[in-house]
Order: C-alpha cells, then sequence, then structure tokens
C-alpha cells in the first residue's frame, strides 16, 4: 500500500500541475487582452466622446495638406455656382489662394471643429448602425465663414457664393468595422481592468513568481509591439486603398491624428514592459550569484 507521504506528495504535485496551468492560461490571456484594451479605452474615450474627438481633430486645421485640401473642394463647389464669363480661369486661382488665406485664421479653426462635431455624430450613428453608409464632413460652416471673410475684403462676386451642403466622404463601408469598433465602445476600461486582474492572478498563482514576471512582460511587450505593427499596416492598407480624387497627405495625417494617442500607448506598454523583464532578469541573475557563492543555489 501507498504511504500517506506518497498520496500527499502526488496530490500535492497535481495541486502544483493544475495550479501552474491556470497560471500560464491567465498570464496568456492577460497579454491577449492588453491590446485589445488599448484600443477599447482609445475607441471609447477619445474616439467615442465628441469633446475628445473634436480635440483630436483641431489641430488639423493647421496641417497645410488637409487646408489645401478643403480649399480644392471649397474652391471647386464655389466655382461650379457662380459665372464670371471670360475670367472664370482667373478668378479660380485667386479664390483658391483666398480660401487658402483663410484657412489661417481662427474663424476657420472654428469652423472646423463645428463641422468635426458634426461629423462626429455622423461616425457614432454609423458605427452603431453598421451598414455601408457612408460618413461625410459637411463644409458647409466653412464655406459660409469663407464666404463672409471675403465680403469683408471686398471680393466683387462674394456676396454671390451660395452657402450649400457641400460634403466630402471621410468614411465608408462600415459593415464589419463598425460591429467591431461599436463592441470595442461597449467593452471600454473593462478590456484593460480584466487584463491587469489576470496577470495579477496569473503571477499570484505562479510557482516561480520572478520567471512569470518577466514572461509576462515579454509577452506584453510582444502584443504592443503587435499593436504598433497593426496600426501601421492599416495605415498602409487605408491609403493605398484611397480613390484616386481624394488627397492621400490629407487623409494620411487624418489618420495620424486619429491613432497617435494609440500609438503612444503601444509603445509606452512596450517600452514599460521591456524595462520590467529586463529587471526582473538582472535580480533573477544576481540572486542565483549569490545562492551560489551561499551555497544554496
Amino acid at each position: 500500500m501507498r504511504s500517506s507521504r506518497e498520496v500527499r506528495e502526488r496530490s500535492g504535485s497535481a495541486a502544483g500541475r493544475v495550479r501552474a496551468g491556470l497560471s500560464v492560461v491567465l498570464l496568456v490571456l492577460a497579454c491577449l487582452l492588453t491590446p485589445l484594451g488599448a484600443m477599447s479605452t482609445w475607441a471609447k474615450y477619445e474616439i467615442g466622446d465628441s469633446d475628445n474627438y473634436v480635440a483630436t481633430m483641431a489641430p488639423l486645421a493647421s496641417d497645410p495638406d488637409v487646408q489645401q485640401n478643403v480649399a480644392d473642394a471649397i474652391s471647386t463647389e464655389i466655382m461650379r455656382h457662380i459665372d464670371v464669363g471670360p475670367l472664370q480661369s482667373a478668378v479660380e486661382p485667386f479664390l483658391q489662394d483666398a480660401v487658402l488665406s483663410f484657412a489661417e485664421t481662427g474663424t476657420f479653426r472654428t469652423a472646423w471643429n463645428a463641422a468635426n462635431r458634426a461629423a462626429h455624430d455622423a461616425v457614432q450613428d454609423a458605427l452603431n448602425e453598421g451598414g455601408d453608409r457612408a460618413v461625410t464632413l459637411d463644409l458647409a460652416p466653412i464655406i459660409e465663414q469663407a464666404r463672409n471673410q471675403l465680403v469683408e475684403e471686398g471680393v466683387p462676386f462674394a456676396r454671390n457664393i451660395p452657402v450649400e451642403h457641400t460634403e466630402i466622404t471621410i468614411l465608408e463601408n462600415l459593415g464589419t468595422l463598425g460591429k467591431g469598433f461599436h463592441m470595442l465602445q461597449v467593452a471600454g476600461i473593462w478590456l484593460p481592468i480584466a487584463a491587469v486582474l489576470c496577470a495579477a492572478a496569473g503571477i499570484a498563482l505562479a510557482v516561480r513568481r520572478r520567471r512569470a514576471v518577466v514572461a509576462t512582460a515579454l509577452g506584453l511587450a510582444l502584443s504592443a509591439g503587435l499593436l504598433a505593427v497593426a496600426v501601421a499596416v492599416g495605415r498602409s492598407l487605408t491609403l493605398d486603398d484611397l480613390p484616386p480624387d481624394l488627397s492621400r497627405p490629407a487623409v494620411a495625417a487624418v489618420y495620424d491624428a486619429l491613432t497617435e494617442s494609440l500609438r503612444t500607448a503601444s509603445w509606452i506598454i512596450l517600452a514599460l514592459a521591456v524595462l520590467v523583464a529586463v529587471a526582473g532578469w538582472v535580480s533573477g541573475r544576481l540572486g542565483w550569484g549569490r545562492g551560489r557563492r551561499t551555497g544554496r543555489d
């Protein structure tokens, strides 16, 4: 018959294996949830919040590529509604220069923010409802302010410029993307909280906690690096699929502005994770050296 000691050893060994397996599962889950948590926080609190979204887009009012793209769209639309006879070809570049000059004013920035606030509502509706509806930015508030500026400057035909809804497409075909994005917004802060809890529980259950910390840090560094790569790949795919009539530099500026905090978060997680991994490895080596000198290990 087996002794009680053998039974206890076998039972303890089985419990240790279960504990170690559960620790691994929790730590892997933490590494997987971390990039999703960064994305869900970004989706809910930057893209989902109207004030934060407008604040994110506001600096683009000073971006030369965005200014040029808006000026081209406004000038083209205005020229469709005015007739200056044989001076048409001379008026168009003059008008474009005037709109570009207006784009450098505080009034333009105010109108730009108003247009983006209205566009944010359309983005949220499209993401919540899904489907293939395009999301557009209405330039009417900007056209109205540009007309007022031209009238003040004494441009002869400025009073004849109509203020109509002039839309440019900023997002389209949100079917699959919309559903995934909406799920991230619903998850919000709970995904990063779940990642932290899984990491803490996994390390607490680990038999060799220092090794668990180092392994977890390396896993988080890998997941954060993959998130940074995904953002870069998304940028490349977005620009590659642009229709020829859209400005590549302007769209790139918009993409970079919208994903800046997500890129920053991925690099911060990567740097901190590498730092923790190195610190854990160094402390382990120092402990191993002391163990050898004292005969403990």
